[in-house]
């Protein structure tokens, strides 16, 4: 008799168990990543962060998490070599080992990278459970180099776009006219880039299928929809013209702050797609294996279960509402002083590049491409804008996170093999 068989009930609930808690991991450290930037630009209150949260990183998750969660489930490691029992206990202590790294990095208040962190627990297992060729390195290529070239392209971008604001709004004769002239197509863009690739990508694993120019035209529409949205709000902000006089430019940054609400939806949504995946791929893997009474079939293409994507999801909303202040304090205030004009640059170069990778499967971290982005912004602002111990503090995780994730899940498996075999 197999593993499965025997203790499949037992696994399938220690499997949710774990993936609940690296669910959760992601929540208190990748979220609040994702949402520190709002909150420390005042932008978002933290209970305003949550329920954005809780909408947005499911809809992501559910509409473009697709793609990646196939990565994580079948891209890293050749399931054909490796016994069902074997994948079984490997991937709940890959969701064991990244899920305590989390936690303790969350503890901490260091924004590290959930996808480092399971890709190196898986590789981890893989190595030592059958052998270094179980991996599949040539896969690993291009997730690898993702996350050096995804950090300095949203860096790229968000600097491009702060500087467009200092050329178009700051740097002119009359801020605040021009901020509510602009403001709107920066809405528009917004709207338009995360319709776009929801409707090209993200909607065929629930039965929907558009022709480009179909998805072109109904991304416009949205983009229309949340720029004329965003006027109406932009109407209510009223010129303070005492901030003007003072070069503080309160009234502008309120305007921003307006804008600030739309991105940092797009943000939840890109962080959905792209890192829901880490907490359900493995789960969803495991499950595939129990529900097969054992069969490797982890190979083929299988839809992720609807409740799997909802128990990440609740994983989520509950960590960053239970520990995502720490993460949130080091985003949004640690690493350049954040403004909504500034956080708006970072938190939309952010989920242009997150969601373009998600569309093409790609696991991208996007603790990597957020720091990536507020380091842009602050080089806008000059190199003393910075504070560099902060961010060496935090590249230092980035290093030590994939051995630790690896070396984390090799204890795991072997207490495991201990437990079951």
């Amino acid at each position: 008799m197999s593993l499965v068989a025997d203790y499949g009930f037992v696994l399938l609930v220690l499997a949710c168990c774990f993936g609940l808690f690296m669910a959760w991991g992601v929540g208190a450290n990748d979220v609040s990543n994702a949402m520190g930037t709002s909150v420390g630009a005042k932008a978002l209150t933290i209970k305003q962060a949550i329920l954005v949260a809780m909408v947005f990183e499911f809809c992501g998750a559910y509409l473009a998490g697709g793609q990646v969660t196939e990565t994580i489930k079948n891209g890293i490691v050749d399931a054909s070599v490796i016994p069902a029992d074997m994948f079984v206990l490997g991937m709940m202590a890959s969701l064991l080992s990244a899920g305590t790294w989390l936690l303790i990095a969350s503890t901490r208040g260091w924004p590290v990278s959930t996808t480092h962190s399971i890709v190196g627990a898986i590789i981890g297992f893989a190595s030592v459970s059958v052998s270094v060729d179980a991996v599949n390195w040539g896969g690993l290529v291009p997730i690898v180099s993702s996350w050096v070239v995804t950090p300095f392209i949203s860096g790229l971008l968000a600097f491009g776009l702060f500087m467009s604001v200092q050329w178009l709004i700051f740097d002119t004769e009359d801020p605040f006219r021009n901020a509510k002239r602009w403001v709107p197509v920066y809405m528009f863009l917004t709207g338009f880039m995360l319709a776009l690739m929801t409707f090209t990508k993200g909607l065929k694993h629930v039965g929907l299928n558009f022709t480009t120019s179909q998805s072109v035209m109904l991304s416009a529409g949205v983009g229309l929809l949340v720029a004329g949205l965003g006027v109406l709000l932009l109407r209510r902000i009223k010129l303070d013209p005492e901030a003007d006089k003072d070069f503080h430019f309160a009234s502008v940054e309120r305007v921003f702050a307006v804008l600030m609400i739309f991105t940092a939806c797009s943000m939840a949504f890109a962080h959905g797609a792209s890192d829901v995946s880490n907490a359900v791929g493995p789960l969803a893997a495991v499950v595939g294996v129990i529900e097969a009474g054992g069969d490797m079939v982890i190979g083929g293409k299988s839809a992720v279960p609807g409740w799997v994507l909802l128990m990440g999801a609740v994983g989520i909303v509950i960590g960053l509402a239970t520990y995502g202040w720490k993460v949130i304090a080091t985003i949004g205030k640690g690493i350049t002083e954040l403004t909504p004009s500034r956080g708006f640059a970072a938190e939309l170069a952010t989920a242009a590049t997150v969601v373009a990778a998600s569309g093409i499967g790609l696991p991208v971290s996007t603790t990597h491409t957020l720091v990536g982005a507020v380091l842009g912004i602050g080089m806008a602002r000059g190199i003393g804008a910075l504070n560099l111990a902060v961010v060496g503090r935090i590249f230092t995780s980035w290093v030590v996170t994939l051995p630790i994730g690896a070396a984390l899940a090799i204890i795991y498996l072997e207490i495991f093999m201990l437990i079951f075999l």
